[in-house]
């Protein structure tokens, strides 16, 4: 059996934001042994919408549909879907008395607008949403007749129409349609052995794919496991996907291939499943009773700002300076004058000051220090656009600087800078060398602790 993914709306087609519902739904599937064939964005437009419909219809067992739920003239999925299929609309009751429930909660009126939202084709099997105003629904359709050449499967299509809100979106997968997917699938399988399917996420940190690809393609030629990679810069994820008769031996095979990675990349990855760099930095911090300060120049508190975002940081983060002109690194960290009018703040000098100056200040056990030219203008021969200099200081003496030059727009500067400097952290609390991202660094220079 397989799927399909419609999402729908203008903001999607102009590329206002970013359809990242489609992920979310189709990692769900992969769970689930579920081959997401296809996957579609359209207008909320009701030919395009009409013609989506059908096409998924003809070609997929299941068909997530999300987005067009709302209560505005421009939400039009359920509308569309019941006359896609001969449907007439009905109130459900339940539904509409959980909508004026959830205004209530919120001390607002509810608009008229919203009532449409509890109105369904018939015959559907409706989805509650308890943290929004659009429940979901259900509905099997059966195929019609394709057009000439045109793959059309025998029976019926179950399309699950969601709400384009993340949040709810989730939850409604978790709770209402991966649960209706599994009755289906048990029903399908009639009793016949039925694959299970582990999967696990690793995120990885200063190795290109291509360069992982080469590291790691071996490991998973034997059939057992396949390896899929993404990258999300700056960060690469691998994904290594197990099939067999039986969950154990599913997930034997699963930790076999992450133990394997491990062995071969060793501290590149950072971490498994939905860890960030900072919350794996927050989390050895807290483990080990040790605190961070951060010195902030061309990363202008993104460092700060990302220790923050872990909940429970306060017990490791004690403070920041966004010390971004070169008074405030001569006032506020004590950086020589001298050295700024020698070295210039883009150094190695003024980076070193910096990191054990906020480490001298705040009594904290780590000090890690940015100093940098982020683009676009600003540069010299002598120090291009994308150097940067980044110091860790810690409180036993050592100080540890390295520059490098990223050839990459202003945002993805700061971001890259901000992501060294949080692995440089991770790194030296479990005894890794200090080392930078290969793929990104050209002409950089460093000097021992």
């Amino acid at each position: 059996m397989n799927a399909e993914i419609i999402t729908i709306g203008d903001e999607l087609m102009r590329g206002e934001i970013v359809d990242s519902n489609k992920a979310r739904i189709a990692e769900r599937l992969l769970l689930h042994d579920l081959d997401c064939r296809h996957q579609v964005s359209v207008l909320d437009d009701p030919a395009d919408m009409r013609d989506a419909f059908l096409r998924a219809s003809r070609r997929s067992d299941f068909v997530l549909v999300s987005g067009g739920l709302g209560p505005t003239r421009d939400d039009m999925t359920t509308e569309v879907l019941a006359e896609t299929f001969g449907r007439k609309l009905e109130l459900h009751p339940p539904s509409l008395a959980a909508i004026e429930a959830f205004f209530a909660r919120i001390g607002r009126e509810m608009a008229d607008t919203n009532r449409k939202q509890a109105f369904f084709p018939e015959e559907a099997d409706v989805l509650e949403n308890p943290i929004g105003t659009a429940p979901g629904f259900s509905i099997e359709a059966a195929r019609s007749g394709g057009r000439e050449g045109e793959e059309t499967r025998p029976g019926h299509a179950v399309f699950f129409a969601m709400p384009g809100v993340p949040r709810e979106l989730d939850r409604m997968m978790d709770e209402q349609v991966i649960p209706r997917i599994g009755v289906r699938l048990a029903e399908f399988s009639g009793g016949r052995e039925k694959q299970v399917v582990r999967a696990a996420l690793l995120a990885t940190f200063g190795m290109g794919e291509s360069t992982l690809e080469a590291e790691l393609g071996d490991l998973m030629r034997d059939g057992n496991v396949e390896l899929g990679f993404r990258t999300s810069f700056p960060d690469n994820f691998l994904r290594p996907v197990a099939r067999a008769a039986t969950i154990e031996e599913a997930d034997a095979k699963i930790a076999e291939a992450v133990t394997a990675i491990r062995e071969r990349i060793g501290d590149v990855v950072y971490g498994e499943g939905t860890d960030t760099m900072e919350s794996v930095v927050g989390r050895e911090l807290a483990n080990r009773g040790l605190t961070i300060a951060t010195a902030e120049s061309c990363t202008g508190g993104l460092i700060a700002e990302r220790l923050t975002d872990v909940p429970g940081s306060s017990a490791y983060f004690l403070g920041g300076v966004v010390s971004y002109s070169n008074e405030a690194k001569i006032a506020m960290l004590g950086v020589p004058a001298a050295v700024i009018e020698s070295e210039g703040a883009v150094s190695e000098a003024s980076v070193r000051a910096m990191a054990e100056g906020v480490l001298e200040r705040f009594g904290s056990d780590f000090g890690i220090a940015t100093s940098g030219i982020s683009g676009p203008g600003g540069g010299t021969p002598d120090k291009p656009v994308g150097l940067v200099w980044i110091a860790l200081a810690t409180a036993d003496g050592e100080t540890h600087a390295q520059s490098f030059v990223f050839e990459v727009d202003r945002s993805r500067h700061r971001r890259l800078t901000a992501q060294v400097a949080l692995d440089w952290i991770r790194r030296s609390m479990i005894g890794a060398e200090l080392i930078g991202p290969s793929l990104m660094r050209r002409g950089g220079s460093g000097s021992a602790p």
